[in-house]
Parts: structure tokens; sequence; C-alpha cells
């Protein structure tokens, strides 16, 4: 009698999940070990657990991982390795060039007592100046604007719960002259028909 076949899905439970999980990866390291020594095949066998622990397995016919994945990236034409040394370079080059630009309108920006301008040079200035004004302005006009909306909806919500207790007021004021008028109604009857 043979095994049946199940379905493959998540096992629910962990306990068991993780018992299949090394069993399993022990048979497929097993069957790379196989494979790598039976063909001459060249091998690199990554494994993360749902842990996030990494196992991995490499063919003894290759030196290291690196020179494995360098291998792979010269097949391939692409690049797995990123060289990160050439990523920071850019990256501060990058930001070194934003500050000098930055320090450079800093400086267009103040007027030095002891050095001369030139017309064009103080209209730009005057231009930029009137530019960064205009900038100050709007975003000013926008925040005066959100909270005149803001404190607007407050005042909003403060006028509909005075009038929601108004009419509460009103309606136990209501209530309570109906009460007082059928109490004084009640006591003219009683005298009318005798009752006192």
């Amino acid at each position: 009698m043979g095994r049946g076949r199940s379905e493959i899905k998540r096992i629910e439970n962990p306990t068991q999940r993780q018992s299949t999980f090394y069993k399993r990866r022990d048979g497929l390291f097993k069957k790379a070990r196989e494979l790598a020594v039976l063909c001459d095949a060249d091998l690199l066998l990554l494994l993360f657990s749902a842990s996030g622990k990494l196992y991995h397995f490499l063919s003894p016919t290759v030196p290291s991982v690196k020179e494995f994945v360098e291998r792979y990236e010269a097949t391939t034409h692409t690049k797995v390795w990123a060289d990160i040394r050439q990523e920071r370079r850019a990256e501060l080059e990058k930001v070194g060039n934003m500050c000098d630009h930055l320090e450079k309108q800093l400086r267009f920006m103040t007027v030095d007592d002891g050095e001369e301008y030139t017309v064009p040079s103080l209209e730009a200035l005057e231009h930029n100046l009137e530019a960064a004004m205009r900038k100050v302005r709007s975003e000013k006009d926008r925040k005066i604007g959100g909270e005149i909306c803001y404190l607007q909806n407050i005042i909003r919500g403060r006028q509909e719960e005075r009038y929601g207790l108004c009419d509460k007021i009103a309606h136990a004021q209501t209530l309570k002259d109906v009460e007082c008028g059928s109490t004084s109604l009640s006591n003219g009857l009683d005298l009318k028909l005798g009752f006192n």
C-alpha cells in the first residue's frame, strides 16, 4: 500500500510546521549535495526560515559565495552585488553639490557691506528676495486659512451644541409648565366637583 498524495498548503500548527521545515530542509540539502557530487555541478542554495534565519549550501568546487555570485553576474549580465562604496560616494557628491548650491544662493541673498555690487546683481538679488517673500506670504496665508477653517469648525460645533442644549432646556421647561398646569387644573376640577 503506497502513501497517498497530500495537498500542498500551509501547515497551521506551528510546531508541526517547524518540524516539517527542518526535515524538508535536510532533504533539500541532501539532494543538493548529491547533485553537486554526481553531476559535478557548481551549486549555491540559500534558504531563509520563517524567523529569518539563513541556511546555505555551497558545493565543494566553489571557493566562496562572492565568487559564485560574481560568476552569475558575468553570465547573466545583471548586478546582484551593488557596490555600496560607489553608491555612498555618489550620494555624498550629490549632497555636497546641493550644499554648494545652497551656500551660493545664501551668499547671493545677503548683502555684504565690504563688497561692491553692480546694478544688475542687486536687481537679481531684489528679484530673488521678492520671490522668497511671495513664497513665505503664500505659506503664511495657507496656514492662516487652515487655522481659520479649523476655528470656524470648532465654533460651528459649539453653536450646534448650544442649540441642542437650548432645545433641551426649552423642552424641559415645557414639560415643567405642563406638569404645573395639570396639577392646578386638577385642583380646580376637584374644587368644582366638590371633592375638597
